[in-house]
């Protein structure tokens, strides 16, 4: 496999949207836990707008039984903009929400078998071209975007990428892991392992995967024969350490903040940091925690 092979330009993503959200229920019984909002806007809007400010192209959707939703997001509302329209209404608010016709594309994981399988239905639509994965539950906020800031390291190592963070050590066991080799640059770093999910004592750092992958296409035809690993289900992680030492992998050390918005807590705060970045909303929500912290 020649280098320039390993640099043809990232033009799509694959957002694994099928998840039952049981964690947020009954909150997510009949809305998808992606159609959750940070404040106004729902946790998917902010993948996508990660995803178009990286360059990529075209937004692939693998989604479940009642997920509709997720799609008709990125949806005309005739009746609701003919409705703004007709009121003296912007549209503005909605120009995040468009997509143009073909650059968005839904597949149906039909059984809930994990993420390695999540990604591999989506094999036909990647093709034989490179590809991000985007976890909309890590909500990544930074200027760049993290897969901007990787998709800017793709262009000068090619291969493969992760994006990573630095966990306390008692926390590794939820996480896939890296075993990290030589320091390319302060924010790069050699993958030489991969390990999902292990013990403390079994973990080769404490740099965890955080939901930002760039993965060349032979990473399906690994998921094809991928055997059940943590958890019973298919696992990304140990399709991808089955490559390493036959492609380049690298992590990037993402230079934002990282909101873990698949737990209730994480999911709260993001909603307060955001609150509090957002001029409209500082004052009144500075003085909404002031007033909850005297009662404490």
């Amino acid at each position: 496999m020649t280098n320039s092979t390993l640099r043809k330009p990232i033009r799509k993503a694959v957002f694994p949207v099928a998840g039952l959200g049981t964690r947020f229920l009954p909150a997510t019984k009949a809305i998808p836990k992606e159609m959750l909002p940070i404040i106004d806007r729902p946790l998917i809007q902010y993948a996508v707008d990660e995803a178009r400010e990286a360059g990529i192209e075209q937004l692939i959707f693998v989604t479940g039984r009642g997920k509709t939703s997720i799609v008709e997001h990125f949806d005309m509302a005739f009746e609701l903009e003919a409705t703004m329209l007709g009121r003296g209404k912007s549209l503005d608010v909605l120009d995040a929400t468009r997509i143009q016709p073909g650059n968005l594309v839904t597949v149906r994981q039909q059984v809930p078998m994990g993420l390695g399988h999540a990604i591999w239905c989506a094999r036909d639509i990647v093709g034989d071209e490179p590809f991000a994965i985007f976890l909309p539950d890590e909500l990544m906020i930074g200027a760049p975007g993290c897969m901007k800031q990787m998709v800017e390291s793709y262009h000068e190592l090619g291969g493969n990428l992760i994006s990573v963070l630095e966990v306390p050590h008692d926390e590794v066991s939820s996480y896939g892991v890296i075993k990290p080799g030589r320091q390319v640059s302060p924010h790069l770093t050699e993958v030489t392992g991969l390990v999902e999910k292990p013990t403390q004592a079994d973990a080769p750092s404490n740099l965890i995967i955080s939901g930002r992958y760039i993965l060349q296409p032979e990473v399906m035809r690994t998921l094809e024969t991928q055997g059940k690993g943590a958890g019973g289900e298919i696992q990304l992680t140990d399709a991808m350490a089955r490559m390493i030492g036959d492609q380049p992998f690298h992590a990037v050390t993402f230079a934002g903040r990282r909101y873990d918005c698949g737990s209730k807590a994480g999911f709260v705060e993001a909603t307060l940091e955001l609150a509090l970045a957002r001029p409209d909303m500082v004052d009144d929500v500075s003085a909404m925690i002031r007033r909850l912290a005297a009662t404490l």
